[in-house]
């Protein structure tokens, strides 16, 4: 960590979306300079684009190497680790280009951070459909950060600080047991271990955020927690055993109990810590409470990565009007996780 603020790398995300905007956006704001040393990394010609929309008054500073970069208060640090056929990709569109640079983006980043040049990351958002027309197939930001931090127990979490939708004095956090995957799909990807496993991960991320011991509570997956086994039997099965043996090993952690009345509960502050089964179980309640404030935390990684929960917004895209409450947020929980780390 640098001496006064943490060095963040804010990756584009995909061109053709709002990424480029909010990234711009944000090296100009001047709550999210007090709090870190931003570094872009994308384009710099995309960047000055941007910037010359949003009528910032900036100048790009492009940079060979991450260390290279130095705080100026007019001039946006931009580091480029991809190719430059990203500079002719139309906005709102899907693109194999922009998939590629997303990815380099993403990848030089996740890589600057295990070496220690930067304290954490920042994704803008990318396109899964740009992704994989590029040939790469991930479902998204936490499988490729996995896989180049080599962890295997990894979480996706949406985390909301606290405030008048969220009563909890250290915010909710609300992590999911299977993340990009069909809903056809998630009960056979339920396991005992999988819970157990996520369980651990949002204790130590709601410790890290000062909140010792945390309140934790564990989704069902079917409705009314499958009433005795009428609609599903995954409670007894798969679920609740996890949390006995969270339980066992001291935590304070209770469910698995019906998910729809769960995250009213959390948000009134009887929970600190929610574990979801899967994807939109979590999200859609974060979503509907706080979709600018909720923000997306990978858990297990050893770097700290955060993002906005919104995506490429390619009906918005490039057309000056893009908000970046969502990324100074997520700028905001980074440099605490960086502090605190």
């Amino acid at each position: 960590m640098t001496a006064d603020r943490p060095r963040v790398a804010l990756t584009m995300g995909d061109v053709a979306g709002i990424g480029p905007e909010v990234c711009a956006r944000a090296c100009v704001d001047p709550q999210i300079l007090a709090a870190v040393n931003p570094i872009v990394f994308g384009h710099p010609d995309v960047l000055e684009r941007a910037v010359q929309l949003l009528q910032l008054r900036r100048s790009v500073q492009p940079i060979d190497h991450v260390g290279d970069a130095e705080t100026s208060d007019d001039t946006i640090t931009c580091y480029n680790p991809g190719s430059d056929d990203v500079v002719d990709v139309a906005p709102a569109t899907v693109d194999a280009r922009a998939g590629r640079a997303a990815y380099d983006y993403l990848v030089a980043a996740t890589h600057a951070a295990l070496d220690h040049q930067i304290d954490a990351i920042v994704t803008a958002p990318l396109n899964k459909a740009a992704l994989r027309a590029a040939g790469l197939n991930y479902p998204g930001h936490t499988e490729i950060l996995a896989q180049e931090c080599g962890v295997s127990d990894f979480g996706m979490m949406l985390y909301m600080p606290p405030g008048e939708n969220v009563l909890s004095p250290h915010g909710l956090g609300v992590v999911h047991v299977t993340l990009h995957t069909s809903i056809r799909s998630v009960p056979d990807l339920l396991t005992t271990t999988a819970i157990r496993e996520k369980i651990g991960l949002m204790q130590q991320f709601m410790q890290t955020m000062g909140c010792d011991p945390p309140r934790l509570a564990v989704c069902a997956l079917n409705p009314h927690a499958g009433e005795e086994g009428l609609f599903g039997n995954e409670e007894a099965g798969i679920i609740a055993p996890a949390v006995v043996a969270a339980v066992a090993d001291g935590l304070n952690v209770t469910g698995p109990l019906p998910a729809d009345t769960l995250m009213q509960r959390a948000c009134r502050g009887e929970f600190d810590g929610v574990i979801a089964m899967y994807h939109d179980q979590g999200h859609i309640a974060l979503k509907l409470l706080g979709f600018e404030s909720a923000v997306n935390v990978t858990l297990g990684l050893p770097i700290i990565r955060t993002s906005p929960s919104h995506g490429t917004a390619f009906d918005i895209a490039w057309q000056g009007t893009a908000r970046m409450d969502g990324m100074q947020q997520a700028v905001r929980v980074a440099a605490m996780l960086a502090r605190g780390s």
